[in-house]
């Protein structure tokens, strides 16, 4: 359906393709994976025809129509979300315009002497939008915002009052209502919660045409994708399977690779020594001719790839005493709307607790009490003895300093450590050499959440609230984080949409239901196990 024939293509002074191939057919589900600024977002241009190759072609076979979802939206104000998902259903919306426009044509008095063309021309797209489905694309579209985890209220509101983060589900909303023969999804995964990831995920498993997606969530990733495509150095690579397999295979490869180049090294060290060893008798000229042309002839295998692969540990973190939170008969609302109606919560010294619910259910707030930012409106939330408190939240990462670098941000915040101290910090988290010096206000998402994280775990606390720690990080920050939580020594309260995040790192469920808080011992693959769920009111 799609191919990439030899494609090169440089931005700037960094060649990202060299004529590279691939190619997208019927049914596949392709995971397109390599590093942050190899060119996948690039790819994904140059296949929608934003962006052309310097050279080789991309061919995309007649008729085949394509959806492209990207993180930047654009405006969206004025319609409903339900209006503006059904306008991005390709053409059956064009033919949904055009009933509009010709039902106001006939109810114009002053075009009654085209009302018998206009009538027919009406019957003729009625036909034409009933066959298209169109009477269903409303309920289709709603099903859609509903899997998205869209209120009524809000499928009916104006999206221009939405967050960004909404938006972004309205934008996936249109492409998944078009159901275009190749979807072009690139990180359809962020900004979704559990349950919303769920029903995306089991979305795409049945869709039948060809998918092409970016994803930082390896276990997203996993379930759906049955090919992987690497941007490496400028190469396209194929691998058959899902991400584990790519993941094993590619490491079997280097690690071939890495056999053949040190079996070469040998050989060659060998030759040269006799070639130095020999040159100059001429009892030996022949031989010695003989294996300078053999070398130069010699295909050189290279060395593999080194990946640069981030790690992180902790410093010992001051011991906490053994009850580290305790809420007692805690009320919150929020106008008529009751979170919490006499909740009870004890979290003890070592417990990673991860916090579970449906949307509105008070994951956040119940981080926001715990750590301060919000007050109840009856009860009590205590914190125990030597507890030290560290609360990664996303709107901490607005508060950052935009004219500040993220050396000045980690000086400002460490005035006493050593520069060599600061920039290893710094290095931890993906940034090294001059990325140190750039400034936050042209930071990404993922990168502001590198500093900030950063900056919460040089002098450690020994209780740590995460709210949505995961989102905007890639996957090697991710295996890095999940690496250094798995050493600390504290005490865990977290809300992640991250199975594989969830399943590493917590020991303990609060499950928030309207009835109260269900705790459950083991972490959440115990819970899945027990509860037949990987979401509440999800079944699995």
């Amino acid at each position: 359906m799609i191919r990439l024939d030899n494609i090169s293509k440089q931005n700037g002074q960094q060649l990202l393709f060299i004529e590279a191939s691939a190619a997208l057919q019927k049914g596949e589900k392709i995971g397109l994976v390599g590093p942050n600024g190899a060119g996948k977002t690039t790819l994904f241009r140059m296949i929608t025809g934003q962006e052309h190759p310097d050279e080789g072609k991309v061919v995309v076979d007649r008729g085949v129509s394509i959806g492209f979802f990207n993180q930047d939206v654009g405006e969206m104000s004025g319609r409903s979300a339900v209006s503006e998902v059904m306008d991005g259903a390709g053409a059956v919306s064009a033919v949904a315009a055009e009933l509009q426009a010709l039902e106001a044509a006939m109810a114009d008095p002053d075009r009654v002497d085209e009302l018998d063309s206009i009538i027919e021309r009406f019957g003729e797209v009625q036909g034409r939008f009933e066959a298209l489905g169109g009477y269903a694309l409303e309920g289709r579209a709603r099903e859609v915002l509903a899997g998205l985890s869209f209120s009524q209220e809000m499928m009916e509101g104006d999206v221009g009052a939405l967050s960004g983060g909404w938006k972004m589900r309205v934008a996936l909303a249109r492409i998944l209502l078009m159901c275009p023969d190749v979807m072009l999804l690139d990180e359809p995964s962020n900004h979704l919660d559990l349950e919303s990831l769920i029903w995306l995920e089991n979305f795409l498993k049945t869709y039948d045409g060809a998918l092409l997606m970016t994803s930082h969530d390896r276990e997203f990733m996993d379930r759906i994708v049955n090919k992987v495509i690497e941007i490496d150095g400028g190469a396209l690579t194929a691998y058959s399977g899902n991400y584990a397999f790519y993941e094993q295979q590619r490491a079997l490869a280097e690690k071939q690779q890495q056999a053949q180049f040190e079996r070469q090294q040998a050989m060659l060290a060998k030759e040269i020594s006799f070639i130095e060893r020999f040159k100059a008798r001429a009892s030996h000229a022949a031989q010695v001719q003989s294996r300078v042309k053999k070398l130069e002839k010699i295909d050189r295998v290279e060395p593999p790839k080194r990946r640069q692969t981030v790690s992180f540990e902790f410093q010992p973190a001051p011991r906490s005493g053994d009850d580290v939170v305790n809420l007692r008969n805690v009320h919150k609302r929020y106008g008529q709307r009751i979170i919490y109606d006499g909740l009870d919560l004890l979290v003890r010294r070592k417990e990673r607790c991860c916090v579970m619910g449906i949307n509105g259910a008070g994951k956040s707030t119940l981080l926001k009490l715990v750590t301060g930012a919000a007050q109840p409106d009856a009860g009590t939330v205590t914190l125990g003895g030597s507890v030290k408190l560290g609360y990664f939240a996303q709107h901490a990462m607005e508060l950052l300093d935009g004219e500040r670098t993220v050396f000045q941000s980690l000086e400002a915040s460490f005035p006493r450590a050593t520069q060599g101290s600061l920039r290893a910090l710094a290095g931890c988290f993906g940034f090294s050499g001059d990325e140190v010096e750039k400034k936050c206000r042209v930071l990404s998402g993922g990168e502001k959440a590198r500093l900030v994280m950063a900056t919460m775990l040089y002098d450690p606390p020994n209780f740590l609230v995460l709210d949505e720690p995961t989102n905007h990080l890639d996957m090697a920050t991710k295996e890095m984080l999940v690496a250094a939580l798995s050493q600390y020594e504290g005490t865990m309260l977290f809300v992640s949409h991250d199975r594989h995040f969830l399943a590493a790192l917590s020991n303990r469920v609060l499950e928030l239901t309207p009835e109260g808080i269900h705790q459950y011992d083991g972490g959440y693959t115990e819970y899945v196990a027990r509860t037949g769920q990987e979401a509440p009111g999800l079944r699995s």
